[in-house]
C-alpha cells in the first residue's frame, strides 16, 4: 500500500443507490459549525452562489444528490465556501451557500461506520474495504476523531454512488492542535500495509491541514489553510490522540 498526500477523486460507479448514513445527532444551528471536509445537504440547490457561471453539469448533479463539501477558503459573512462534485473527476466547481440554506451537516467522523451498512456489491469496492481495514487497524491507539472524505465520504453521506473501482480512500483526522510528529508516525505505521486501495490521510487542526506522511516525517511540511499553502518548520508541541 502507498500512502500519499491527501487528494480527492471522482467518478461514479453505475450501481443502485445505497442508504445514506443518518446523522449522529441533530445539529442546530447547522452551518456556523461547519469545517473543511464536512458535507452539507442543501435546502434548495438553487440557493448556491457561484464564483463563476454554474457549469452545465451542476444542475443534474445537485438534483441527484443535493450535497456539497466545505472547501478551504476565507469565509464570507453568513456564507460557507463549498465545492460541488459531478460524476467525473473533471467536474468540480466552487460556490458559496448561505448558512440558513443548510439543512444537514455530516463530518467525516460521523461516516466511518457507514461502510458496514452498504449493500454487498458496493462494500466489495476496494476503497470501502480499505475503510474497514483502517477501522480495525486504528481501533486501539489510533486517532480519536477521524473518518472518510472524498468519494467514500460522499457516498456514505448521500447514498449516491460515487466510489468506483479505482477510487482512493481519503481520510480526515481531526485534532484540537498539531499532534507531535511521533504520534502522527504511530498512526501512519498502524495503517494496513496491504490495503485494497491507496489511502490518502490529511491531518486537520484549527490552523489548517497537512498530509500525514509528510507531517509524520518530523521535518518541514506544507500546511494548507484558507490563506493558502505555506511551508512550516518541523512540528513540535503537545497534541492529542
Amino acid at each position: 500500500m502507498t500512502i500519499h498526500a491527501a487528494g480527492g477523486d471522482g467518478g461514479a460507479a453505475q450501481a443502485a443507490p445505497v442508504a445514506p448514513v443518518a446523522p449522529v445527532a441533530p445539529v442546530a444551528p447547522v452551518a456556523p459549525d461547519a469545517h473543511v471536509h464536512d458535507l452539507l445537504r442543501l435546502r434548495d440547490p438553487r440557493c448556491l452562489e457561484w464564483n463563476a457561471a454554474a457549469p452545465d453539469w451542476a444542475a443534474a448533479a445537485l438534483a441527484a444528490a443535493p450535497w456539497v463539501v466545505v472547501r478551504r477558503a476565507a469565509a464570507l459573512p453568513g456564507s460557507i465556501a463549498v465545492g460541488v462534485r459531478g460524476a467525473r473527476r473533471s467536474q468540480r466547481a466552487a460556490a458559496w451557500v448561505r448558512c440558513d440554506q443548510v439543512a444537514e451537516r455530516l463530518g467525516p467522523e460521523a461516516l466511518r461506520a457507514g461502510a458496514r451498512r452498504v449493500p454487498a456489491a458496493r462494500g466489495a469496492l476496494p476503497a470501502l474495504r480499505s475503510l474497514l481495514e483502517v477501522e480495525r487497524a486504528w481501533g486501539v491507539g489510533g486517532p480519536a476523531r477521524w473518518g472518510p472524505g472524498g468519494s467514500v465520504g460522499f457516498e456514505l453521506a448521500t447514498g449516491h454512488p460515487a466510489v468506483h473501482a479505482d477510487s482512493d480512500l481519503d481520510l480526515v483526522v481531526r485534532c484540537a492542535a498539531a499532534p507531535p510528529p511521533a504520534l502522527a508516525r504511530d498512526w501512519l505505521l498502524a495503517l494496513p500495509t496491504r490495503a485494497p486501495s491507496r489511502i490518502d490521510v490529511v491531518l486537520e487542526w484549527p490552523q489548517g491541514g497537512a498530509a500525514l506522511r509528510e507531517y509524520a516525517g518530523g521535518g518541514s511540511y506544507l500546511l494548507r489553510s484558507a490563506a493558502g499553502a505555506q511551508l512550516c518548520p518541523a512540528a513540535a508541541g503537545v497534541g492529542e490522540r
